[in-house]
């Protein structure tokens, strides 16, 4: 993940722990869709650069299709 996509989530949930128009659970269910979302995201980021290990082919293919 970018560090400025990183930056952004941690002002989305800052943002969503001080708001007063959010239930507890409504925030508690924000968190961990977040926390979802950022393991998700983390895992593509290692499998793109296992991929990448592979072959400067593989890294050439990925990069064509734009993952990388």
């Amino acid at each position: 993940m970018s560090q400025s996509n990183l930056k952004h989530l941690e002002t989305i949930k800052e943002n969503i722990d001080k708001s007063d128009a959010l239930s507890e659970k409504e925030k508690s269910d924000s968190f961990k869709r977040i926390e979802e979302w950022y393991n998700e995201d983390k895992a593509w980021e290692s499998l793109m650069a296992e991929l990448s290990e592979i072959s400067p082919k593989v890294k050439t293919y990925l990069a064509e299709l734009g993952l990388i």
